[in-house]
């Protein structure tokens, strides 16, 4: 399993602040999000790598236990444990062996050691597959996560998992959400004589840069300008589904909320249903003026009879 180095995809120091990793994502994931690469799949590889990477640094805990992890870290991810047991196992094999046992071993932080004890807690081994009664017994379930982009959350996608060298295409359908498990049946490891366990992927969607979900709903900040927000207008807006045109009410308040109906999420399982999208209109006011720029507004300041 190839170790990803999350802190060198990002491009940021081992020792880098909570502050200077998300602000390395949200530089990368604009320059490599899909709605600006269309069509470069090494750009949109590029883009569910360094999404990935900020899934595990951005969160405290997970970093903590990928910095303890190292090169074992894709080996915890498809284990289904919890880090304390995969910590238990990991050191349980790091134990010496009796006289005539051989084991596979690898190099890790800790120094070379075997993974025998690791493989049999994850996939069975011994005890889940042949007993000494020679009875049938299933096979062991097999879990793991699954990581998505908001994207691909929203226009379904598919995935081709390698168990054991078999391999097997895993659909998820639009409106996928973090926390949703999926079974695929008789794809776990098989038994002795018996039939094969089930497969659970929890699918675990990472963060956007510009959308926020809740729910079925997403929202998200745009900016319009002074004389927009004045005389009304209009703003072009990049959605998940496309690029839509929003108007914009003469004399629009800054902090504006408009709904977009339909333009959120799909709802996941029913065909045809959609969430909606919240957008807050920030008024941005130029940050310099001419001379004669400034006339202007002094003038229409006085015919409002506004006070300074």
């Amino acid at each position: 399993m190839a170790y990803k180095d999350y802190y060198q995809i990002l491009g940021v120091d081992k020792n880098a602040s909570e502050k200077d990793i998300k602000k390395a994502y949200r530089k990368l994931a604009t320059e490599y999000h899909p709605d600006k690469t269309k069509g470069n799949k090494a750009k949109e590889e590029r883009f569910k790598e360094i999404s990935e990477a900020y899934q595990v640094l951005g969160n405290a805990e997970k970093r903590k236990q990928y910095d303890a992890l190292g090169t074992d870290w894709e080996l915890f991810q498809q284990s289904g444990h919890s880090f304390e047991e995969f910590m238990e196992m990991k050191n349980r094999s790091q134990r010496p062996r009796g006289p005539g046992q051989q084991y596979s071993s690898a190099s890790g932080p800790g120094g070379t050691y075997d993974f025998s004890d690791i493989f049999e807690s994850f996939f069975g081994g011994r005890e889940a597959g042949f007993g000494k009664s020679g009875r049938d017994f299933p096979g062991t379930d097999v879990m793991g996560e699954l990581h998505i982009s908001l994207q691909e959350a929203y226009s379904g996608t598919e995935r081709i998992l390698d168990l054991d060298g078999n391999k097997i295409k895993l659909k998820i359908k639009p409106g996928a959400y973090s926390g949703l498990q999926l079974r695929a049946k008789g794809k776990g490891q098989k038994g002795a004589r018996g039939t094969a366990g089930d497969l659970y992927v929890k699918v675990l969607v990472q963060p956007h840069p510009v959308f926020e979900r809740r729910g079925d709903d997403l929202y998200m900040k745009a900016d319009i300008s002074m004389f927009d927000a004045l005389l009304g207008g209009q703003v072009e807006i990049v959605t998940l589904s496309g690029k839509v045109n929003v108007r914009v009410r003469e004399g629009t308040q800054n902090g504006k909320q408009v709904r977009l109906k339909g333009k959120g999420m799909p709802v996941y399982a029913k065909p045809g249903q959609f969430g909606d999208l919240f957008l807050t209109l920030e008024v941005k006011l130029p940050a310099q003026l001419t001379p004669s720029q400034k006339e202007l507004l002094g003038k229409l300041r006085d015919t409002m009879n506004v006070k300074t």
